[in-house]
C-alpha cells in the first residue's frame, strides 16, 4: 500500500524515477528431452495391436533399465486407427496403423546418446530430439531474477547522483518477463530424428551417438519506480 508520503505519481517533493532492469545468463542445460514413437502397421486390427504393445514393452524396458539416470518418463498419445481403400467402393478397411508417443528425460547427457541410439535401432521407433532444458526449479531462474533487480536499483542510483540527488523510497517492482514471474529462457533446440527398421539390423550393438549440449539462454526483466530526494536544479 502506498503511503501519503510516498504517492503513486511524482511531485516536486518526490520526484518519480522509473527504470528497467534486464538480466541475461548464458548456462548449459540441466536436463535433455526426447520423443519416442512406436509404431506398427498390419492388416489385422489384433494383430496391429499386439505388435504395438509388443514394441511399446520393449521400448519401455529398455529405457526403464536405466534406471535413476531417467528422471521422467512418460506415455502420451496412444492411437489405432484403420486406412480405407478409397480406391473401391464402401467402407473397406486396407490396414491398420498404430502409434504410441512417449517422452523421455535424462539428465547424464552420456547416457542421453546411448540410449538414443539403441532405441533408433529398434523395429519402427522413431526418435525426435533431444531438447535442452532447464529444471523449473533451476537455481539460474533466481539468479536470472536477483541479477536484475540489482541492476534496476543501479540504474537508479546512477540517475539519481545524475541530478545530485539520491534515491529516497521504492514504490513498484513489476516483473514484466513472461506471466507467472518467471523469466523467459529461449531454448536452442537441435533436433535429431530416427526412423530405422530392423529388419536388417545388425545384432551388436549400435555406436553411441555423441550429443553435445547446446547452451540455453534465460532472461530476466523487471520495472522499478522510486522516488528521489528533491534535486538542486
Amino acid at each position: 500500500m502506498t503511503s501519503p508520503q510516498n504517492p503513486p505519481y511524482g511531485t516536486p517533493d518526490a520526484p518519480l524515477l522509473t527504470v528497467r532492469g534486464e538480466a541475461e545468463l548464458e548456462v548449459d542445460p540441466e536436463i535433455a528431452r526426447i520423443g519416442i514413437t512406436v509404431t506398427a502397421r498390419g492388416r489385422d486390427r489384433r494383430t496391429t495391436l499386439d505388435d504395438l504393445t509388443r514394441r511399446n514393452t520393449t521400448v519401455l524396458d529398455l529405457i526403464k533399465s536405466y534406471g535413476d539416470e531417467v528422471e521422467n518418463l512418460s506415455t502420451g498419445a496412444v492411437s489405432i486407427a484403420p486406412e480405407l481403400d478409397h480406391r473401391g467402393r464402401g467402407e473397406r478397411v486396407r490396414t491398420y496403423h498404430g502409434t504410441i508417443h512417449l517422452t523421455a528425460e535424462l539428465s547424464d547427457f552420456t547416457t542421453l546418446g546411448e540410449l538414443t541410439t539403441r532405441l533408433a535401432d529398434l523395429d519402427l521407433t522413431r526418435i525426435d530430439g533431444p531438447s535442452w532444458q532447464l529444471r523449473p526449479t533451476s537455481p539460474v531462474h533466481r539468479r536470472a531474477r536477483q541479477q536484475a533487480v540489482r541492476e534496476a536499483v543501479q540504474r537508479a542510483n546512477e540517475y539519481a547522483e545524475a541530478l545530485g540527488t539520491t534515491v529516497a523510497a521504492l514504490l513498484e517492482l513489476a516483473d514484466t518477463g513472461t506471466p507467472g514471474g518467471r523469466p523467459r529462457a529461449a531454448f536452442d533446440r537441435r533436433a535429431v530424428r530416427f526412423s530405422m527398421a530392423a529388419a536388417e539390423a545388425d545384432t551388436e550393438t549400435p555406436e553411441p551417438l555423441d550429443l553435445e549440449p547446446q547452451r540455453i539462454q534465460v532472461r530476466a526483466e523487471i520495472s522499478a519506480q522510486f522516488t528521489m530526494n528533491p534535486p538542486s536544479l
